[in-house]
């Protein structure tokens, strides 16, 4: 009996971020990328967003390896929390086994793990699969698309990706090693739908190191840049004109400084000696001498940027002397941080040059005529949109259809979807676990549902502390209850209030002396309900309640 084949996205689909895929055939499991996601302002307290592992877990003995397309966080960041659970060797290219082995001596994990570094167009075999990396252009060196070869046909994931016939190294996307798959015959593609709803093509990175020159030329300024740490293209680009212009370059944020060098030592930039300078020796230069390349383009609090912003940076202190150049665009849900960061910029004096219209950013992913060209020479029978919000992927299916492909071969699939197919036909089989695992970085660990449903409450109706103080002899209420609010109301201000929740919190206890309930659990329970039941009553809200009973 042949085996279907399936493919079970468990991250990455209806979002951006914490992309994960597992490609499953007879025993063996293969899985492309562990990225991590980054919360949204409802998600309190929250550092990290993970993919859910369950399936995995359920399914360990069978995992042949981890192919990784690339070094960005939403492809790899989860690596190190996926890795305290498997012991699964890591399939890759050199930029990203260099930082993914950064990431895993921070956590210890590093001499446990194996990490075989692969060449583009490498081909080897894990269990009934077999791989070959294909060179693609997008922010990062080393991105490579991945066909897999299986008993039913050939699977191609793009990876993230974009056609640039100008790229700063490393070569142009190999679209002819991507057309000769495509007349051999391609089961089934998997392409990123993060740029779908641009028209035409996307600017090469080549466009932004002419915008940088236009920037420096004439200016007697302290320059200071942010932009994504990872994009090494663009680094190099800035310490490029940096350095034709004569000015001595800063950096200010550990993931870009691991970043610089990692690729200086792997061949990936060129940087003159004494192009770089700590931070100390620069602020004894003229302004219009210095740069700094800070992290913080997407106004994360804590990075270099915010804290210049909002003057917790020890060594950078921003005021009106200062050109400060946020080349990068927003992550879909962090547009409100990185307008509070530009505004306290503003509001030190500095210019901010931001606006997209200056050419200070171009994406790393593929605009809708380079996803048809990519459908065109794949020419895959069954095709599925994946990387991006829902509606991305509805508009990426479309352009595959306009393409050549059936409607009846193009799946919409879902985090968590189980996609089953054999030579003759494509559906949906039972769905897997696929949530979002929540974590706290300070230590705390991994966040349940029942304490982020406790963090709403606590930040949308605050909290109400209900102090019994109770007979250790004989079980009695032996003075009034205090009451202690935090986010709910202020006690002066409402102090009829006040009086009713004592007097609701006196009969419910009288209550329970009569019916001889004398058990600590059943009290609280009691008097929790009927505070609750009188609040929403009347004040339509629902704080947190925490009835608490000292014995005396």
């Amino acid at each position: 009996m042949i085996s279907k084949l399936k493919i079970i996205p468990l991250g990455g689909l209806g979002e951006i971020g914490k992309n994960m895929t597992a490609i499953e055939y007879g025993s063996d499991i293969l899985v492309i990328d562990c990225g991590m996601g980054f919360p949204d302002e409802s998600m309190y307290g929250v550092d990290f967003v993970l993919p859910d592992f369950t399936y995995l877990k359920n399914n360990a003995s069978r995992i042949r390896g981890l192919i990784l397309t690339h070094g960005h966080e939403d492809h790899i960041g989860g690596v190190p929390y996926f890795l305290r659970e498997f012991d699964v060797p890591i399939y890759t290219l050199p930029l990203t086994a260099a930082l993914v082995e950064l990431k895993l001596e921070e956590h210890d994990l590093l001499y446990n793990t194996q990490i075989f570094t692969k060449k583009v167009g490498s081909v080897f075999r894990l269990g009934s699969f077999t791989v070959e990396f294909i060179r693609v252009n997008h922010s990062i060196p080393d991105s490579v698309a991945v066909a897999i070869r299986t008993p039913l046909g050939t699977i191609v994931h793009t990876g993230d990706f974009k056609i640039d016939v100008t790229p700063i190294s490393g070569g142009m996307i190999d679209l002819v090693r991507l057309g000769e798959l495509g007349n051999e015959g391609v089961l089934a593609l998997m392409s990123d739908s993060t740029n779908v709803e641009r028209p035409g093509y996307s600017d090469s990175e080549r466009k932004v190191g002419a915008s940088f020159d236009k920037l420096f030329k004439g200016c007697d300024k302290r320059i200071i840049i942010t932009t994504f740490a990872s994009n090494v293209h663009r680094l190099q680009q800035i310490i490029d004109v940096a350095v034709r212009y004569g000015r001595k370059v800063g950096i200010t944020g550990r993931s870009m400084e691991n970043v610089l060098r990692v690729s200086k030592v792997l061949g990936y930039m060129d940087i003159p000696d004494d192009a770089i300078m700590e931070l100390e020796q620069l602020n004894k230069l003229p302004r219009d001498k210095v740069v700094i390349l800070s992290t913080g383009s997407q106004g994360e609090a804590m990075s270099a940027l915010y804290r210049m912003a909002f003057s917790e940076h020890r060594q950078i202190q921003v005021d009106a002397g200062d050109r400060i150049i946020i080349s990068a665009s927003a992550i879909p849900g962090n547009e409100t941080m990185i307008s509070r960061v530009i505004d306290e910029l503003f509001h030190k004096g500095a210019e901010v040059i931001y606006d997209r219209h200056t050419d200070l950013h171009v994406s790393g992913h593929a605009c809708q005529e380079e996803q048809k060209m990519i459908l065109g020479l794949v020419k895959p029978k069954y095709f599925i949109p994946v990387h991006g919000e829902y509606r991305m992927l509805v508009k990426h299916a479309e352009l595959g259809r306009e393409m050549g492909v059936q409607p009846k071969n193009i799946l919409l699939a879902e985090n968590g979807s189980c996609i089953e197919i054999t030579k003759k036909s494509i559906g949906f089989g039972d769905p897997v676990p696929a949530g979002a695992v929540l974590l706290d970085g300070s230590g705390a660990g991994e966040i349940g549902g029942v304490v982020m449903r406790d963090r709403h409450r606590l930040a949308e109706d605050g909290m109400l502390v209900v102090v019994l103080p109770y007979s250790s002899y004989d079980h009695t209420l032996i003075g009034t209850p205090e009451i202690v609010t935090r986010g709910f109301i202020y006690v002066k201000e409402a102090e009829e209030m006040m009086e009713e929740l004592k007097r609701v919190t006196l009969e419910t206890v009288d209550a329970c002396a009569a019916q001889h309930i004398t058990d600590w659990t059943a009290i609280k329970t009691k008097v929790k309900s009927n505070l609750s039941g009188y609040l929403f009553k009347t004040t339509h809200r629902s704080p947190m309640i925490l009835p608490v009973i000292t014995e005396i």
